[in-house]
């Protein structure tokens, strides 16, 4: 359950050919920031706005004037930055999603209508279609010990090469106010977070996560 065709419909971002010839969706985290930048000069001028180098905005989204749009960074159509957002760079931010008031984004996908509206911190992760964090809600990127990630599942443990690795969530994944995602978290598509949360490993497609010995399916 940690494959990109398991968690995402590809369909529902820009960002799409990011992720072709890719099994598991932190393959794609180092590759982000370059392709910003080649799918940035495709874009047509006419529906998008180039404000500054390595920055493409749509004509239709609404970006707050006290938010922070750091490169490389494309904010797709009918997207919602609110006030005092920080994109710190390499951020894809997809059709309709909302990034939050206080919400900081590095090196992200979020597909097409994700929300992160409050008070967020969104690191080296991606989230599906649909995906919304609560308030509060924040993805862990970066083990205490300083070691590699590695995504484990339940009978599976998979090494990501990499000191920095958020969360990667399915589409139309729910995350409970105040929730901690830590490194190489990945929770299934339709699955919900109960707040206050402290999560880990790999939670099912169309689960419920009470706590790390309460995951139950969805009903």
């Amino acid at each position: 359950m940690m494959t990109i065709a398991e968690l995402f419909d590809l369909d529902k971002t820009i960002a799409a050919e990011l992720f072709r010839g890719k099994t598991y969706p932190w393959e794609a985290l180092a590759d982000i920031s370059d392709f910003i930048l080649r799918l940035g000069e495709t874009l047509s001028p006419e529906e998008f706005d180039h404000p500054a180098e390595g920055v493409w905005i749509a004509k239709d989204a609404k970006v707050f004037p006290s938010a922070y749009i750091g490169a490389p960074c494309i904010i797709d159509h009918e997207a919602e930055v609110r006030h005092c957002a920080f994109i710190r760079g390499s951020a894809i931010v997809g059709k309709g999603a909302v990034v939050g008031n206080s919400t900081e984004l590095k090196n992200v996908v979020l597909f097409d209508r994700v929300q992160v509206p409050h008070y967020n911190y969104v690191g080296d992760s991606i989230l599906g279609y649909k995906a919304h964090m609560g308030a509060g809600s924040i993805t862990s990127n970066v083990k205490s010990d300083k070691t590699l990630v590695v995504v484990k599942s339940a009978d599976e443990a998979v090494e990501t090469g990499r000191k920095k690795v958020g969360a990667m969530l399915g589409d139309r994944v729910e995350v409970g106010c105040n929730s901690v995602l830590n490194p190489g978290t990945v929770i299934g598509r339709d699955s919900q977070v109960y707040p206050v949360s402290c999560v880990r490993g790999v939670i099912p497609a169309g689960s419920i996560f009470k706590d790390k010995d309460h995951i139950v399916p969805k009903k």
